[in-house]
């Protein structure tokens, strides 16, 4: 062998060599792609629930003071009404 065709080699070898070292690592950083972008989904979700958990809550509260608020002045309104009978029969 010649000098041009052991070089040749050598380049060739070390050209495998690294490209057979790279595909683990480019699969090993679509992996962790993945993981890194399920954990952000999985966050994503639960601060979505969190937000839901909170406006339901405040809603459900801003009902109850309003159906009660209502209900309050509706009574008074009809004891109005009755006394303004009551004074019209007497």
């Amino acid at each position: 062998m010649n000098l041009r065709t052991r070089v040749m080699a050598a380049a060739l070898a070390v050209g495998m060599t690294a490209s057979v070292v790279a595909i683990p690592a480019v699969a090993q950083s679509a992996k962790q792609d993945m993981k890194d972008a399920g954990q952000d989904t999985k966050q994503a979700a639960k601060d979505t629930g969190h937000a839901v958990k909170k406006t339901t809550k405040k809603a459900a509260h801003k009902t109850k003071t309003t159906a009660k608020s209502t209900t309050h002045k509706a009574a008074k309104k009809t004891k109005q009404g009755a006394e303004k009978v009551e004074d019209k029969t007497q």
